[in-house]
């Protein structure tokens, strides 16, 4: 770690201090703080694309769609976007699901950079990036995500916030705050931030939140219709009445705080800048209750982690090369599971580091690209009761290119990365391992292009070829893990999973109307599934990481159109659909696959006031993996009623909105604990968003 850290320092050294920048545009004036980016912009990328010009599903939360979805965690908050569901452990801890993937094939980012936690090591680990502090948040599905990882398989999430000012305001202080209140889990929760220029060229930013909720109401009983029927025929009395325990989420209670600081210089040809925060999670995990009679454990889990930033950026001022960015972070991440008794059960300590260098081509006619590299360590060490996993490093490094062509009616676009990682685990008697290293070398690739039918309509295919080294999870786990009641077994001899893909995309936009359509197939090998073997160890059923075969395909759908206008209020309609259909080759479905979903909403959209209803269908999931059960179907109802009270380009809203409007009972068959824990029930949220 101390040999990566100085190896990031001295590559900053090579970009002159004076001339760093983070953006393209040039630095924006005072007004720009109070409006938002466009939403069919992709910054997520070495760099801007529209959402037209990409080969695969992409979605944009900002503005005033952004507060209105926002919630404590990033799978919530992204959970009604195309293509995306959560993993929904509780009200705490969800974690975004692209695509029917999630855990290692899903990277979620801050700015570009990974989150330094350990959500993706189990569902009950919450992500340590704060979705309060967002200005937008991106979602990129299919090859475009390869950029990031090849973890990234199933798509990117990033977060993109203003820790490290971009901007210099041209007024003495620029203000943004957000206050929310939810009524399903007494939810009260507020954040302010602070921009402040000491000179035209440098700004120092400082913001802090704040986040605390009771227990969550739920919208009906606490156990699926089949736990309630197996604990109402028992024989115990405590077990018969957990048959009519509803309402409240026992145990789902959480306090949260985060404070933050950074600076940056910013200049007409760059800008250099870094940021340091901490957060302070605290939080309950769902009790998982057992109809044995057994005991059932009541656990919190406490994390706290403090990371630093670098973001910069020179421009070159164009022949070769049009721009060299260069971003970098650094964690220590700590998190306790604690006991009913409140003692330490287990303790997660993770230190991390990842840095990327992209390197801009100057555009040359109808020709951009971009080449970099990319370094990731992380050092993760479990100690406690249940510890899973022994003492492991991962280390990886690659090299990636991107490079579009645009001919007028036809684009084409093509992409590589090459990735070299290494997993260690070091020798541990109590889990019975000796020390083992692994290594592989991982290519990826993809290639694509698009024709346009008619303006602003184009139809694209992308084929991509995606290899992926096991996590050090999936490598070493030999023990009990109480965040998913399993005593998981890894396989230390896994290959490579691989992945061969096609993506068909149509996608089109003009006045009043735009639409777009991903559909996609994925053939895998040595796909890294959990399998149950039936057999128990420290009384939990043992689930063997397995390699087999898989089968991926489903699509994604959203349109929106203008009915009507009357006088400045336009009517407009939208919708959403999406499905995926995984398969184990020689064995059935694959576990915690959502089920077809359908969305549907009508919308007002005036000067000052905007009025939304929406209607959700999640069809019922009898699609199920082995030990799994079936997921009922839902209907929610949704209504928000917002107000501009400076214009549609201002970011100050007022919102009042209602979500489960008749307190339906419903799970999500992603989750792990669906069956134990329903989503929130009718919960009305009043949000304030000021920019001053």
């Amino acid at each position: 770690m101390v040999r990566a850290a100085l190896w990031l320092s001295s590559a900053a050294l090579f970009l002159p201090a004076a001339a760093f920048a983070q953006t393209a545009a040039a630095p924006a004036t005072g007004d720009d703080y109070h409006r938002d980016a466009p939403p069919e912009i992709i910054v997520t990328a070495p760099y801007a694309r529209t959402q037209a010009d990409i080969l695969s599903g992409t979605s944009v939360l900002s503005g005033e769609e952004l507060t209105r979805e926002l919630r404590p965690t990033i799978g919530e908050t992204l959970a009604r976007q195309p293509g995306v569901s959560a993993t929904s452990f509780g009200p705490n801890a969800s974690r975004p699901v692209l695509r029917g993937l999630q855990g290692e094939r899903v990277r979620v980012l801050t700015d570009g950079i990974g989150s330094f936690d350990v959500s993706n090591t189990s569902v009950d680990h919450a992500v340590a990036i704060n979705p309060l502090t967002a200005d937008r948040i991106e979602v990129l599905r299919g090859p475009s995500a390869l950029l990031f990882g090849s973890s990234a398989i199933g798509g990117v999430v990033n977060v993109i916030d203003s820790r490290i000012p971009r901007r210099v305001p041209t007024e003495p202080i620029h203000v943004d705050a957000l206050a929310t209140y939810g009524s399903a889990a007494n939810e009260r929760s507020g954040s302010a931030a602070v921009d402040v220029p000491v000179t035209d060229k440098v700004v120092f930013h400082l913001d802090g939140t704040f986040g605390q909720t009771d227990d969550l109401d739920t919208g009906g009983y606490i156990l699926s219709r089949p736990l309630r029927t197996q604990a109402a025929a028992s024989a115990d009395p405590d077990v018969r009445d957990l048959a009519d325990l509803r309402g409240k989420l026992p145990n789902s209670q959480s306090k949260m705080w985060e404070v933050a600081g950074g600076a940056a210089i910013v200049t007409d040809t760059g800008n250099l800048g870094f940021s340091v925060n901490h957060l302070d999670n605290r939080y309950g995990v769902p009790i998982r209750y057992s109809l044995n009679g057994g005991e059932a454990e009541e656990v919190t889990l406490h994390v706290q982690q403090t990371r630093a930033d670098m973001r910069a950026e020179v421009d070159t001022g164009g022949g070769l090369l049009e721009k060299i960015r260069l971003r970098a972070g650094f964690a220590n991440y700590r998190h306790d599971e604690i006991e009913d008794t409140g003692e330490i059960g287990t303790s997660f300590f993770n230190q991390g580091i990842e840095a990327r260098v992209e390197l801009v081509q100057a555009a040359r006619g109808g020709w951009r690209g971009a080449v970099g590299g990319q370094m990731f360590i992380r050092d993760l060490n479990i100690v406690g009761d249940e510890k899973f996993l022994p003492k492991s490093e991962t280390q990886q490094f690659g090299l990636f290119t991107l490079q579009s062509f645009d001919l007028g009616a036809f684009r084409a676009e093509a992409g590589g990365r090459y990735e070299y990682t290494t997993a260690r685990a070091a020798a541990d008697a109590l889990l019975g391992n000796d020390n083992i290293r692994r290594s592989f070398d991982s290519f990826s690739g993809s290639l694509g292009g698009s024709v346009a039918l008619a303006d602003h309509v184009r139809i694209g295919i992308n084929a991509s070829h995606t290899e992926r080294a096991p996590s050090a999870e999936e490598l070493f786990a030999n023990g009990p893990h109480a965040g998913t009641q399993a005593f998981e077994v890894g396989n230390p001899g896994f290959a490579k999973e691989i992945s061969d893909g096609l993506e068909a995309t149509l996608k089109g936009s003009g006045d009043g109307y735009s639409f777009g359509l991903s559909a996609y197939h994925n053939w895998f090998r040595n796909f890294i599934y959990e399998n149950p073997t039936g057999a128990e160890q420290d009384d939990l059923p043992v689930f063997q990481y397995q390699q087999a075969d898989a089968r991926l395909w489903g699509f994604e759908a959203e349109a929106s159109a203008r009915l009507a206008k009357v006088g400045e209020t336009a009517i407009n309609l939208d919708g959403l659909a999406d499905y995926t259909r995984a398969t184990i080759v020689d064995r059935g479905p694959a576990p915690r696959i959502p089920p077809l979903r359908v969305l549907g909403g009508i919308e007002a959209q005036g000067r000052l006031v905007q009025v939304r209803g929406e209607v959700e269908h999640v069809t019922r999931q009898d699609r199920v993996a082995d030990l799994e059960t079936t997921t009922p179907a839902y209907t929610m109802v949704n209504a928000s009623v917002s107000l501009r009270p400076f214009g549609r380009d201002s970011k100050t809203t007022f919102m009042v909105s209602a979500n489960n409007l008749f307190d339906v009972e419903a799970r999500r068959h992603a989750s792990f604990l669906k069956d134990f824990a329903p989503l929130a029930g009718r919960d009305i949220r009043v949000t304030a968003r000021l920019a001053l």
